[in-house]
């Protein structure tokens, strides 16, 4: 018995053994075709070069899902969705943990597939918690896929619990665009008050939020508030918007949010 035990220890000791390895090795990949291969170009106007960095380093080792990963990100930025997104499965299939976050993400704000983003969100949910990408949970994405499919009684619920988490459980900094999008569940379900409510604590926080100032301007003319005062609180709304302040996530420069407000010039 004695035997079998050290022999089982020790197949576990090589398997540790290996794991380490190949996170090592994958490292040193990662290093000479990432960082001091594909980061020296710059994607925008030499996405050839970029590309052929990473697919040297895969000819090496297919398996190393960050490869794969940066191979896609540049085309979602450009656009390039089933081509960005062929990649990323791949970064999913080697590390999953990793990467269906990231490809949930992605199909909510980039290309848009809200109903295979809620599947990824959901089953990131299931198997790790309810974790972060980009600032925001899983449910808060799932959040925004609800309300781009018109379901707004979920979406509200998901956002609801969003904030009473984050700002109750997790203790975090208020965030604006939180409360926006908790508004804009509101007011898709005609509730003007809480709405309003809602995203006067955006506008607190952001005080030039223009997208806030947009639908609360449109609550004040469904509650039948002065029309001057809608018109004039929309002219500042658009006034704030071509200085810039708009939704303030990263990732607006390459795409617009779900709501986001573009005025004509």
């Amino acid at each position: 018995m004695k035997n079998i035990t050290l022999g089982i220890s020790f197949f576990f000791t090589i398997l540790s053994f290996g794991q380490v390895s190949t996170n090592k090795a994958h490292d040193a990949i990662i290093d000479e075709f990432v960082t001091n291969c594909a980061e020296k170009h710059n994607y925008v106007f030499e996405m050839t070069e970029w590309q052929n960095c990473l697919d040297e380093g895969l000819k090496k080792d297919s398996t190393v899902a960050s490869l794969w990963q940066q191979k896609a990100m540049p085309y979602f930025k450009c656009k390039k969705y089933e081509v960005g997104m062929s990649f990323l499965d791949k970064a999913v299939l080697y590390n999953k943990q990793e990467w269906l976050p990231y490809r949930g993400f992605i199909k909510c704000i980039f290309s848009k597939n809200y109903k295979d983003a809620i599947t990824d969100l959901e089953e990131c949910i299931k198997r790790y918690g309810n974790g972060y990408r980009m600032d925001h949970t899983y449910s808060f994405y799932i959040g925004l896929c609800y309300l781009q499919l018109n379901e707004y009684t979920k979406a509200e619920k998901l956002l609801d619990d969003y904030v009473n988490d984050i700002y109750k459980n997790r203790q975090q900094l208020e965030h604006p665009t939180a409360y926006f999008y908790q508004g804009i569940a509101k007011y898709e379900l005609k509730k003007w008050d809480e709405a309003i409510a809602i995203f006067d604590k955006a506008l607190k926080i952001y005080p030039e939020f223009s997208d806030a100032k947009f639908y609360k301007a449109i609550c004040w003319l469904k509650q039948g508030k002065p029309r001057e005062e809608v018109v004039a609180l929309i002219g500042t709304a658009k006034e704030d918007a071509k200085k810039g302040f708009s939704i303030n996530e990263d990732n607006t420069i390459y795409e617009t949010y779900p709501y986001q407000i573009k005025f004509s010039k």
